[in-house]
């Protein structure tokens, strides 16, 4: 019979509470069914060298002949070992009252003399025991398949392997893990042993309970001689270990040896092992000498003490179970971190970004999370340098305070940006490496449009980078892939039903969308969701009027407001309108459409303001997909995706660990575009972080593009999604772009900088200061948060031009205001940086949102306008009006705003730097993300899917067939 065969006929493994004076903590047997018996094995002698499995027993008895008196130390050893064990067992249930440890035995046949032994001692303990029996003739690969399902299961805290020699092969033994190695088998545990540290393995139990023996025997162990007979494998190695440990002095010596007599007659305790029976005379052993006889079975021999002794040894097992599941409980509280930070050796000049990155090499991503405190459980690694982080460590770490949280955001940028991105990573890397504080840097996952268009990568820069960058910048773990395979699924569903409902009958519709499988028709758990939104609460599909039917299978989609358009991790100008549908086989369902870029699919958004699974669903089933001819929003539940949607998500929505250059944790999640999304990494990554860093610890996340976009919509949607308030912002600010501000020629990506930029100038920085970097320390105020300006240094600075930022930026009303050189000396050049932003964070806050959710729509946008972009007023157009209206009469009129506008003016005018004052904020028109949740109003013209410029990056980007490497990403 195969084992596969044995699971289904025995059912799963469970365990059973105990029933009040049942006398065992818990049982749970799964055996296949017994093999006829015609004869019995007996194994008389069990090899030392077996490692474990059929344990040797030890019988004892004190000189010759044996006396009634000798259970005396085994049963008083017993009984201390059962009240030690108990009350540690009792310790950990006042830690955590759901704590309940399990021992699982699995054994070849069914033979229950072990099973009952060890039910008795954990009755008087409280133990739970599992038993798995597998047949006598098993295979390795079938002890090794229940192995790993125990390894595996964490409710198991102990595995004992009573199985015979020869299946205990080295595969078997080291496949366990050696946490849960409660006999101390394992090639690490037995090292442990011998090398003498035991806080992380365990004591073989029989060596224990030989030890227990002689130490209750006849006073003081020290100098005492013991003679051990046979034994040459590491049972014989750890007792031995064991007894030199206490101050006796151990001598081997073999059955047939010549000098046996002599030994035994000079020996103060004797212990017989190996797989011989070895008798003399009693004439041999000193008066009042122990003689302990490790013998292989559960049988009581002539001596009467096996059984005793055997119990012995299963309260040394049961004791280590108890010790560790303290262990896995103490493994999951907050653990102090143990980080190695990387050197760094800058050059100058400062080589390129790819450069750098190829010549660090980054610690093992299990290395790296081992060090902040992840559990390997936690961690599902994507190759050598990255991992996904399970979300079941937010409900380990659950009790844990959160961290200091820091925002970085930056004044309005020059289309070359200003490095916030560098500034995040030189900050946690001074924080971490540098001031020894714990730190996390939370970044946003990049797009492969920038990569390949325009910006280049976002792993930051100089000797400030995620590492390796090559992986950041290009799929990472494919969570992008993922949301562009959800995204186009939606959109795919919407066209096909559209198809199906204009060529099909409602009785047609009907009988494909809830079909009868198997004599036996139902509705699937997603139309029994929408039955009930439409008001019909039946469930057998017979009992349907056909009216209800019609309303059932018919969205009745309107093809000219649906607003779900397809996606591509691309920046491709000509995909942004296009026609569907012309192939025959779509029988005339021509539509126009279009594609955005994948990063600007709600899609994205979802998961980057999701605080679960549970959320993401609920999220993606309430996306509006488009209106129906009625006027009814349609939902992606009404199209029966969003279950799919989710098992698509499922691995997206954990965050990816990485490093920094100096060999600091990163999390890297989630990418939405600030201009035309709400521009923040995920909630869930900065969660994660919070508990990882601890109480005294940072979390240092970014917000897109300016202040008055990214760290506006942070505070006013993330901050309200997650529930976490901000302790401090940092506001990067560059020279070069403080120059545009205060009045400097324009910039254009591509094109050689004016000499106003390169040549010192302290009446354009002055101006920029003063108009623009005081906007937005005034924005950051607005929201009741302390503000550190960093001024991201440019070797074209001057030394005067430093001052002089730093100067006007504290007179503006920033706490601090500091001069950073991370591109090119990585976290050392920071270290003003951290301290100001340990300072800053260290003071009481007083954070407060921009608007009541509650005020209407209109009010929130004029709010956002007025207070934050300085303008005199809102201007909704006629289409933008009957929007609002619309969303208020479905119930979306307490979503926040997120405002879709360009991000290199303050106002809806690109070409307008500094502080435009006078205008009014054109809302072209108001659209809702339902599922992400928030309204997002159009500021003039916005496109969703970039372009490519005459010469992309990817001119420069090749990969070199022989090393395997790629050139040119920046």
């Amino acid at each position: 019979m195969k084992l596969s065969i044995i699971r289904s006929a025995c059912g799963s493994l469970r365990i059973h509470p105990a029933r009040r004076g049942s006398g065992v903590g818990g049982l749970s047997r799964r055996c296949h069914p017994a093999l006829p018996t015609h004869s019995r094995v007996i194994l008389r002698a069990a090899s030392a060298a077996s490692r474990g499995g059929h344990n040797p027993v030890p019988a004892v008895h004190f000189g010759n002949p044996p006396r009634k008196e000798d259970g005396f130390e085994y049963d008083t050893s017993l009984s201390e070992v059962v009240r030690s064990t108990k009350e540690a067992m009792l310790a950990l249930q006042r830690r955590n009252s759901t704590v309940q440890p399990l021992l699982a035995i699995i054994q070849a046949g069914e033979d229950d003399r072990l099973l009952e032994i060890s039910k008795k001692i954990a009755g008087r303990i409280g133990l739970n025991i599992t038993q798995i029996c597998l047949e006598k003739g098993c295979s390795e690969d079938e002890i090794v398949e229940e192995v790993l399902k125990l390894n595996e299961d964490p409710g198991v805290h102990g595995v004992y392997l009573h199985l015979p020699p020869a299946s205990l092969t080295s595969r078997v033994l080291n496949t366990l893990k050696p946490e849960k190695d409660v006999d101390g088998i394992s090639d690490l545990n037995m090292g442990r042993l011998v090398r003498g540290d035991i806080s992380k393995g365990f004591v073989p139990p029989v060596a224990s309970a030989v030890l227990a023996l002689l130490e209750k025997h006849d006073g003081p162990l020290e100098g005492k001689a013991v003679l051990m007979v046979g034994g040459e494998g590491p049972f014989g190695v750890a007792l031995q270990c064991l007894i030199e440990r206490s101050g006796m002095v151990a001598f081997k010596s073999h059955c047939s040896s010549k000098n046996l007599q002599s030994q035994v007659m000079q020996a103060d305790a004797v212990v017989l092992l190996g797989a011989e029976i070895v008798d003399f005379p009693s004439t041999w052993v000193k008066p009042g000498a122990a003689v302990i006889r490790c013998t292989p079975t559960l049988e009581s021999d002539e001596h009467a003490a096996a059984l005793g002794l055997g119990s012995l040894t299963a309260a040394y097992r049961t004791q280590n179970v108890v010790h560790s599941c303290g262990r896995w409980l103490q493994e999951q509280q907050y653990q102090p971190w143990h980080l190695r930070s990387l050197k760094l050796q800058p050059l100058t000049p400062v080589p390129s970004d790819i450069e750098i990155s190829r010549a660090q090499t980054p610690k093992s991503v299990d290395q790296l999370a081992e060090e902040v405190g992840l559990l390997p459980e936690e961690l599902e690694a994507y190759g050598r340098s990255k991992a996904k982080v399970r979300l079941s460590l937010l409900d380990r770490l659950h009790e844990q305070s959160d961290g200091k949280y820091v925002l970085v955001a930056g004044i309005t940028p020059t289309p070359l940006g200003e490095g916030k991105s560098t500034v995040t990573i030189g900050l946690v890397q001074a924080l971490t490496a540098h001031l020894k504080l714990n730190s996390f840097a939370c970044l946003r996952q990049p797009s492969q449009g920038p990569t390949f268009g325009v910006k280049g990568g976002a792993a930051g820069g100089g000797y400030a980078q995620v590492i390796p960058m090559e992986e950041f910048n290009l799929h990472l773990t494919g969570d992008i892939h993922a949301i562009t395979a959800s995204n186009n699924l939606v959109a795919a569903a919407i066209d096909a039903r559209m198809l199906h409902e204009a060529t099909q009958s409602d009785k047609g519709l009907y009988n494909r969308l809830v079909p009868s499988v198997n004599g036996v028709r139902q509705f699937s758990p997603i139309q029994i969701s929408r039955l009930r939104r439409l008001g019909i609460n039946k469930t057998d599909p017979a009992s349907l009027t056909p009216q209800e039917v019609s309303t059932f299978v018919r969205l009745d989609l309107d093809p000219s407001k649906i607003t779900w358009q397809r996606v591509v991790d691309t920046n491709d100008r000509f995909l942004r309108k296009i026609t569907v549908g012309q192939a025959s086989t779509e029988k005339g369902q021509i539509r126009e459409t279009g594609f955005d870029i994948a990063v600007a699919s709600e899609i994205m958004a979802i998961l980057a303001l999701a605080d679960g699974l549970e959320d993401m669903k609920r999220r993606l089933a309430r996306m509006v997909v488009g209106t129906s001819r009625c006027g009814q929003p349609v939902t992606a539940e009404d199209l029966g995706v969003s279950g799919a949607l989710a098992v698509l998500m499922k691995d997206a929505i954990k965050p990816t660990l990485m490093q920094t250059l100096e060999g600091t944790p990163v999390f890297v999640h989630a990418g939405p575009f600030a201009n035309i999304a709400h521009g923040n990494s995920s909630v869930l990554a900065d969660k994660l972080a919070l508990k990882l860093v601890g109480r005294d610890g940072f979390v240092v996340t970014e917000a897109g593009f300016g202040a008055d976009i990214g760290m506006e919509k942070f505070f006013n949607i993330k901050c309200r999604a997650s529930g976490l308030r901000p302790d401090a912002v940092v506001l990067v600010a560059t020279v070069r772009a403080l120059k545009m501000h205060g009045g400097g020629p324009n910039v254009s990506a591509g094109a050689p900088l004016p000499r106003e930029y390169i040549d010192e100038n302290l009446s354009l920085v002055a101006g920029g200061c003063r108009s623009n970097l005081r906007k937005q320390i005034q924005i950051a105020h607005l929201f009741g948060v302390p503000v550190v300006v960093a001024l991201n240094v440019f070797k074209t600075d001057t030394q005067a031009e430093i001052d002089l930022v730093c100067q006007i930026a504290k007179e503006c009303g920033a706490s601090d205001a500091v001069p950073c050189h991370h591109w090119a000396q990585g976290g050392r050049g920071s270290l003003d940086l951290a301290r100001a932003v340990n300072e800053a964070a260290s003071r009481p806050g007083n954070f407060q949102f921009l608007y009541d959710i509650e005020m209407p729509i209109t009010e929130k946008i004029r709010t956002i306008a007025q207070k934050v972009y300085g303008a005199d007023d809102i201007e909704l157009s006629p289409e933008a009006k009957d929007k609002i209206d619309y969303y208020n009469k479905q119930g979306y009129g307490s979503l926040p705003i997120c405002m879709a506008k360009t991000h290199l003016s303050l106002s809806h005018m690109p070409d307008k730097k500094g502080v435009p004052t006078g205008f009014v904020l054109p809302i072209r028109e108001v659209r809702a993300s339902v599922g992400a949740g928030f309204i997002y109003p159009l500021v003039g013209t916005m496109s969703t899917m970039p372009g490519l410029p005459t010469r992309p990056c990817f001119y420069d980007i090749d990969l070199d067939p022989v090393t395997g490497e790629i050139t040119g990403l920046f």
